[in-house]
């Protein structure tokens, strides 16, 4: 026997509480159920355990628009941020729709009975699940594990190797000798939380990223507080944090030379005598084909200047009993190797889907609006932004689905797919167009976007807003079908 529900939301963290909020509230009619795969809510934050771990966004965009963040640190910890997941998830009475431990594995879709039949592993059997509207709301990494290089020598290293994503809790590394291989957002959160017990630590990169250092609180965001209602603080202050984020994208991507001299000179200014700037802080690509990586309170910059951090760029030749040895002929010595190599991305949560006996391949798929798919019905995808915080275009993403679902109820359909025989011509690139290592691993297994909307991922919430929020559902791409006119759009 299958359980039916209206809505069947996969994952239970920022983005799957949000969604869950959003139908509550937009769509109290419809019934609903979260099916998590962990053994509790909060997903990013709740997985990721390694020293210091943050957001790298403020938390007035990454935090839900209709809850505000009361925490003083606009720039928050781990912690925190599973605190204010999971008390949200309690204020709005989320919980009793959440399944723990149901990790879906397969959905199938039947144009024949306009709904998704749901597959999950609990406790050793299969459960099912029957919906009328699927929305995924994994994210697109794994949380299996991450990307693990198999450096040369390893097994020889007498010391201790781990990945962030897999931080054990019985880990010492007080008086030890640390090197962290990575220099992304991961790595320089590493360092410095490390360097406050660790005897030294060293981040040891291939090649340089750029970073920025900014403020862990918000200082207008403390003085409206002190006087406004706080709804309408929150609001300012989330409004003003998404106006200057995209400003500041735009004139990057516009003035890439003058953009990454800027941004040199600021790490120049704190970096030590003995650390330069070229080669360790100047990247080889422009501002923003891979994401900046934020230093709040230059925490990083404190650690490398107090001598308990260092930076080396170089490439590994192996790994011997004591460390690391460098193609330049340098020897690391180590205790504690941290691989931060990054993330193993994936699509859809790695749920194999069928649409009327046909099966999905995610790297073949063209998105919508950066959430459906062509020839796809009922289903939406929920990822954030690359340049900005996440939770603002997946916040969009939910309303615009609570939008949609009460398009269909109001005008009698059962079924709504992008139609992608209404797709322009052209070159395709990634949904997820940087060019970060982890994201060139999986481009092939990534859904594509083309060059023109609605069958482009835009990087910019103004846009987005007035889009999601108030333009047309039913735009001449979007195919509605009601119970009797079950005919699958083409493939």
């Amino acid at each position: 026997m299958a359980t039916h529900v209206d809505v069947l939301v996969v994952g239970a963290g920022l983005s799957g509480i949000g969604a869950a909020c959003r139908l509550q509230v937009r769509t109290p009619g419809k019934t609903y159920a979260i099916l998590e795969a962990r053994d509790s809510i909060g997903g990013t934050w709740d997985l990721f355990r390694y020293p210091g771990v943050r957001s790298d966004s403020d938390m007035f965009t990454l935090g839900y628009p209709f809850r505000p963040w009361r925490d003083p640190k606009a720039i928050a910890d781990g912690p925190s941020i599973l605190t204010y997941i999971r008390s949200t998830a309690t204020a709005y009475d989320v919980e009793k729709h959440i399944r723990l431990g149901h990790r879906v594995v397969r959905a199938a879709w039947s144009s024949a009975d306009a709904r998704w039949t749901v597959e999950a592993e609990h406790d050793g059997s299969v459960v099912r699940y029957t919906c009328s509207f699927l929305y995924l709301c994994s994210g697109y990494y794994s949380y299996e594990s991450g990307h693990v290089v198999d450096f040369p020598g390893r097994n020889e290293f007498a010391g201790t190797i781990v990945h962030p994503q897999q931080w054990p809790d019985s880990l010492d590394y007080a008086g030890k000798r640390v090197v962290v291989i990575g220099s992304g957002a991961t790595a320089v959160t590493l360092v410095p939380a490390m360097a406050e017990t660790a005897a030294s630590v060293t981040m040891l990169q291939r090649s340089p990223t750029y970073v920025v250092a900014r403020p862990g609180a918000d200082a207008l965001a403390d003085r409206l507080r002190a006087v406004l209602p706080e709804h309408l603080a929150h609001r300012l202050v989330r409004g003003k944090n998404v106006v200057m984020g995209t400003v500041f994208f735009q004139l990057m991507r516009r003035l890439p030379e003058r953009a990454a001299a800027v941004l040199r000179e600021g790490v120049a200014k704190q970096l030590p005598p003995s650390i330069p700037v070229d080669p360790h802080f100047v990247p080889e690509y422009k501002p923003w084909d891979q994401r900046l990586c934020l230093v709040p309170d230059a925490d990083l910059f404190r650690a490398l200047r107090g001598g308990k951090a260092d930076v080396v760029t170089d490439r590994i030749a192996r790994f011997t009993p004591t460390g690391i040895r460098l193609e330049s002929g340098r020897d690391l010595p180590a205790d504690v190797v941290v691989t931060a190599t990054g993330l193993r991305m994936v699509a859809f949560g790695q749920i194999a889907l069928t649409v009327d006996g046909r099966a999905i391949d995610p790297g073949a798929q063209l998105v919508y609006k950066g959430m459906m798919f062509g020839g796809i019905p009922n289903l939406a995808w929920c990822v954030g932004y690359t340049n900005n915080s996440w939770t603002l275009r997946a916040d969009l993403a939910s309303q615009y689905v609570c939008r949609l679902l009460a398009h269909l109820d109001r005008h009698g359909y059962t079924t709504c797919t992008p139609d992608p025989t209404r797709a322009p011509a052209g070159p395709l690139r990634p949904v997820v167009d940087l060019m970060s290592g982890y994201i060139k691993r999986a481009t092939p297994n990534l859904p594509k976007q083309a060059a023109r909307r609605p069958w482009l991922m835009r990087q910019n919430y103004l846009l987005d807003l007035a889009d999601m929020r108030f333009n047309r559902l039913d735009d001449g791409v979007m195919a509605f079908r009601k119970a009797d006119e079950h005919i699958p759009v083409p493939a």
